[in-house]
């Protein structure tokens, strides 16, 4: 048996999770992940970690892609798994392909076409979450390998595919956002890459010293520190979201929004600022654990918002005041990131600044997310 020492970095991620009332049959789906760093070996990560049985992968390339759903010419490559083309993926579980040889740059667009022939109805379990951007699905049947695949349909989802990685030079690291909508970049453009992630990898990407950096988002719409909703918690996907993510040296924290908010209103899952900052602890001790850097943001305001009417109180604003007191104050991470002093409004500090507010007085504007991938340090990575 060979063994790979190639140092492996994730230059792209999408937090698995169950999706909302997808299903596909006999269809490619072609998906266009940006990537943080560039290289010339990458594989893919494909994931049905909320599949209710096997899926079946009939077939997979990856290329470069020009432009909608079309590709460079002569830069598609065939994926194969174990050195079939064709895979299975055991519910609940993940598959890498074999390593390729790609050349591309930092920041470029990617093209994963991935044919599924199963019939896969919403009940299935399709593995998915929202892209903020625009991704294809083709007509029925398997156009992985087109450089102009026909479009039957668009899609604003990632479906399966959650990974890909990159070898790189020894000295190469990563970052890890761990967050929820405002680290996926809910309400922001479709197409802009205008998350806080994306503004920091562009950042990285740009200096002219330091330690390469490649950048990972993790960002999961709704996700909380202690509670499941739309997927698993921040505190039970730690280890498949973070620690398991190849190369990674650091992770930068933002949750505690959507524990604050309590959408299902249930008594049993309103949280005081003792119960989070325990929540904020563990990822410490389990970060640490692992040798990766842990820095924690504070939770930026969201009074009167309007995406969930009624979510904002004056109780919860003292306890979302009083875990970020916390966190500007202990010791228990490397460092701190202070998106709520880059967000707000100094005249009103439970606001947003109008500038940096989408409307909806939660999800930062195109400006906001900007604001608040300039806040962090890039000192922190050297």
């Amino acid at each position: 048996m060979t063994t790979d020492n190639s140092h492996w970095v994730g230059t792209w991620t999408a937090a698995p999770a169950p999706a909302e009332g997808a299903a596909f049959s006999n269809h490619t789906l072609r998906m266009i992940p940006r990537v943080s760093i560039g290289g010339s070996r990458l594989r893919v990560r494909i994931s049905n970690g909320h599949g209710t049985r096997p899926l079946t992968i009939g077939a997979a390339c990856v290329g470069l892609r020009r432009s909608g759903p079309a590709l460079v010419p002569g830069s598609n490559r065939r994926l194969t798994f174990g050195g079939d083309r064709s895979a299975t993926i055991a519910a609940g579980a993940l598959i890498l392909s074999d390593p390729v040889e790609l050349p591309f740059a930092p920041l470029a667009d990617l093209a994963v076409s991935v044919h599924l022939p199963q019939d896969l109805p919403a009940s299935f379990g399709i593995t998915g979450r929202y892209a903020r951007q625009t991704n294809y699905i083709s007509p029925p049947g398997d156009f992985s390998s087109e450089d102009v695949m026909p479009v039957g349909r668009l899609t604003d989802d990632w479906s399966f595919v959650c990974g890909v990685d990159v070898v790189a030079p020894r000295e190469t690291g990563a970052v890890v956002a761990l967050g929820d909508s405002l680290t996926d970049a809910n309400i922001s453009t479709h197409d802009g890459h205008h998350s806080w992630p994306s503004q920091l990898a562009r950042r990285l990407a740009a200096r002219q010293s330091g330690r390469p950096m490649a950048v990972m988002n993790q960002g999961l719409g709704g996700n909380r520190i202690l509670h499941d909703i739309r997927g698993d918690s921040g505190l039970r996907r730690f280890d498949r979201d973070v620690l398991a993510q190849p190369g990674v040296t650091h992770v930068i924290i933002m949750l505690g929004t959507n524990d604050l908010r309590n959408r299902w209103a249930k008594p049993e899952e309103e949280v005081t600022a003792a119960q989070m900052i325990a929540g904020l602890k563990q990822f410490a001790v389990r970060g640490h654990a692992r040798g990766i850097r842990v820095i924690a943001a504070t939770l930026t305001p969201f009074e009167n918002e309007t995406f969930l009417p009624g979510a904002w109180n004056p109780k919860r604003e003292k306890i979302r005041q009083e875990v970020n007191d916390w966190m500007r104050k202990t010791d228990t991470f490397d460092a701190i990131v202070d998106f709520d002093r880059a967000l707000r409004d100094p005249e009103h500090p439970t606001s947003m600044l109008p500038i940096y507010d989408c409307g909806d007085h939660l999800h930062p504007s195109d400006e906001g997310y900007r604001a608040m991938g300039d806040a962090v340090e890039l000192s922190l990575f050297e």
